[in-house]
């Protein structure tokens, strides 16, 4: 059964044909969603002008994050925001809204302005030419952005076993309809996302140890390899907020509780 936002969204332009037209995906690929993946939010906003708050109320409306503090969402949205990027490239509309970024003068604001001017500077034809050069291109991309490369020099290895069994304990499984291992940036991020806003039910302190186990070990050195990366434009300013927002993490998690 869809979810109300799902519903709310095909509703609006007609139907789910119309709807995968939009945002650019195959109209099977809709018609098997429950509710609109996180990653697909913002585009599907963008192309039926539903807002993000009705379509994932579990990750964009404060009312539903209300049995966290505003820390802890604010977290989320960060680790929700790193997925959407590191998924697939950028579309128009998530480029639009990522021009609309504000920060203070903290690490963590700076690179969220820089990412704006990043986003305002680049188009869409450039952005999804980096972001297959970066992590598709013709063989392999420039990064491979998995815990198991990172960890052992090889893809599907020991780290990717040591998570699936780690998030096996807590209650989650794969999706049958993604393609790539679980060990991904991204999905690591959309992990931690759920885990932190308490979207995903699991253990208190779940997220703590999924971050501690399998994304502290090597992540940062991933986002600070897309900072340097050849083909980074855009992305650079993905690394860099990916980096500061892990340097943070890093240090929040080792404080006493």
């Amino acid at each position: 059964m869809r979810d109300f936002g799902l519903e709310e969204a095909i509703r609006a332009v007609g139907g789910i044909t119309e709807l995968a037209r939009r945002i650019g995906i195959s109209q099977p690929s809709v018609s098997a969603w429950d509710r609109v993946p996180a990653e697909r939010v913002i585009a599907v906003e963008s192309a039926t002008n539903i807002g993000r708050s009705i379509l994932r109320p579990d990750l964009f409306d404060n009312s539903a994050l209300s049995a966290i503090d505003e820390i802890d969402a604010a977290r989320a949205q960060e680790y929700a925001l790193l997925s959407t990027l590191l998924v697939r490239a950028p579309d128009a509309g998530l480029l639009k809204t990522l021009t609309k970024l504000k920060g203070d003068p903290s690490p963590l604001g700076v690179a969220h302005i820089e990412l704006a001017e990043a986003a305002l500077q680049t188009n869409l034809q450039s952005v999804e030419r980096e972001f297959f050069n970066l992590f598709i291109g013709v063989g392999r991309g420039e990064l491979l952005p998995y815990a198991s490369y990172y960890l052992t020099g090889f893809l599907h290895e020991r780290p990717l076993a040591r998570l699936r069994e780690d998030l096996s304990a807590i209650g989650l499984e794969r999706n049958d309809g993604n393609a790539e291992p679980e060990d991904h940036a991204a999905l690591l991020c959309e992990i931690m996302s759920g885990l932190v806003s308490c979207r995903f039910p699991a253990p208190a302190g779940a997220g703590q140890v999924i971050f501690e186990k399998h994304l502290a070990p090597w992540i940062g050195r991933f986002f600070t390899d897309l900072e340097q990366a050849q083909e980074a434009d855009f992305y650079r300013r993905v690394g860099t907020l990916g980096r500061v927002f892990v340097e943070i993490e890093n240090e929040s998690l080792a404080l006493p509780v």
